[in-house]
């Protein structure tokens, strides 16, 4: 058996595929699993930020395009990169245990403390909106590029500290990078944040991947999206969400921004059997409860 997985050439994609392919070979050590890596077009487009060309969307078109091409049988992603609409033919067909979810304040080499006199490097809307509460008057400055090449703009001075997830500074081994770890109530994450998603073409054999999947993050990774997707939030989008599983009680916030730009955060908890309805009926309170002022 030949298995062939696809991702983006950064070296943040390629250890998080290499992640999946070694779970694949323990199971199946017949298998031969090989990596095919690519270049997408929001690793090429880096002088402006996503929401300004099309969203992290564009991280995934060719990756999706190799798998309905037949050139690969699995790709891999972050799963907070992946828009809430998947590609027709195109399911997630396994999730990776949630590595840790929170944000990080990472600081230049050497230093031990935040110099507010120079912008925070963070291009998400969702991060912004929440850094302003926590870091009134400081500037957040836009930064584009993988971790290592924003590492290197925060080291040659432009910036006085970035934003990162700490998961992927843990998957590259950069953990001593970390300044400050954020709790979900000061900054909560993307929904997503820390899970990987393996996607296949309709009818492909997930067996192979059931050492890899977790039934956790699966769950979660359902209420997140839901909550995202009723209130049309893209990968741009400062809307967020996290999800935590309790036997069999999951509890969910979401964040909701409205027209003025003003954050609301609301709570709830279902069973988890019915994560996706919580979802999206946490989405539909919060807008009704903003829209009426209450």
């Amino acid at each position: 058996m030949k298995i062939r997985v696809g991702s983006r050439d950064s070296r943040l994609a390629v250890i998080q595929s290499e992640i999946v392919m070694e779970s694949i070979r323990r199971q199946n050590p017949d298998a031969e699993v090989d990596l095919v890596t690519m270049k997408t077009t929001g690793d090429l487009i880096l002088d402006r930020t996503l929401d300004k060309v099309g969203g992290k969307g564009l991280f995934v078109k060719e990756l999706d395009r190799a798998l309905l091409d037949g050139r690969v049988d699995l790709t891999v992603h972050s799963y907070k990169d992946m828009p809430m609409e998947l590609a027709p033919g195109l399911p997630v067909v396994a999730v990776s245990r949630r590595e840790d979810p929170r944000d990080v304040l990472v600081l230049p080499e050497g230093s031990a403390s935040f110099d507010g006199s120079k912008p925070i490097g963070c291009s998400s809307l969702r991060r912004t909106i929440q850094l302003r509460e926590l870091f009134p008057g400081v500037e957040i400055k836009p930064v584009r590029g993988n971790v290592q090449t924003r590492l290197n703009k925060l080291d040659s001075g432009e910036y006085g500290a970035l934003v990162l997830a700490l998961a992927g500074l843990r998957r590259l081994s950069l953990e001593h990078r970390v300044g400050r770890v954020f709790s979900t109530e000061e900054l909560l994450p993307a929904a997503c944040q820390g899970i990987l998603a393996v996607q296949a073409r309709e009818g492909f054999d997930a067996s192979v991947l059931d050492g890899f999947h977790d039934k956790d993050a699966w769950i979660v990774s359902q209420a997140e999206r839901s909550f995202v997707r009723t209130l049309d939030g893209g990968c741009s989008s400062p809307v967020a969400a996290y999800a935590e599983v309790d036997g069999g009680t999951l509890r969910l916030t979401g964040m909701y921004v409205d027209e003025a730009g003003k954050a609301w955060k609301e709570t709830c908890k279902a069973e988890i059997s019915r994560a996706e309805e919580a979802g999206r009926e946490l989405a539909e309170s919060m807008k009704s409860r903003v829209k009426h002022g209450t």
